[in-house]
């Protein structure tokens, strides 16, 4: 995949509990860490967990004139409702990553970059299930390369609990070997 260029926009959809708006958040500092500006939003059922979530994401190496996002270049996809709901926000040639334990039903779409990452398996295999999200931020970044590895390494440092802080890298690190395989 080309590294970034001046801008992206990431949409990252499961349900809540997934760690969906984390993700994001983590996404968006790292590009901060990176020097380039960056905004993020998030909207969610009312349900805390289980519910609906979705969270966007803005990179740009230029300030950001509007935060919001229509369609978007990179979705990221942790669940089959949040697949079927956002497949059609995905600008066509864009990139569909997406957990294949979670998601049985693939689309039907052409011209789109379709990623399976087995985050959830993964996050299993490292002894908690919660830490998929990090997983498919590492992937992510390897694949589409809009934040560093280094500045993706240090925004989930800062931003997840500190006894969690290995763990979160580790699968962030094994996000990143998934698709180097």
């Amino acid at each position: 995949m080309k590294p970034f260029q001046n801008k992206s926009t990431v949409k990252i959809a499961g349900f809540g509990g997934q760690g969906v708006v984390l993700a994001s958040i983590i996404l968006g500092r790292a590009a901060l860490v990176d020097g380039k500006y960056a905004t993020q939003t998030a909207s969610y059922g009312s349900e805390s967990r289980g519910g609906e979530c979705k969270s966007e994401v803005v990179i740009s190496s230029d300030k950001i004139d509007y935060p919001l996002v229509d369609k978007v270049q990179t979705l990221v996809v942790m669940s089959q409702p949040a697949l079927s709901k956002y497949v059609d926000d995905l600008l066509p040639g864009g990139t569909l990553l997406v957990d294949p334990d979670m998601v049985k039903e693939m689309p039907d779409k052409d011209g789109i970059n379709i990623i399976k990452v087995p985050a959830t398996k993964m996050a299993e295999n490292l002894g908690r299930r919660i830490v998929a999200n990090m997983v498919m931020l590492g992937a992510l970044q390897e694949h589409m390369k809009i934040v560093s590895k280094d500045a993706l390494l240090q925004a989930a440092k800062e931003n997840v609990p500190p006894r969690t802080v290995d763990l979160n890298v580790k699968a962030i690190e094994e996000g990143i070997r998934l698709v180097r395989q």
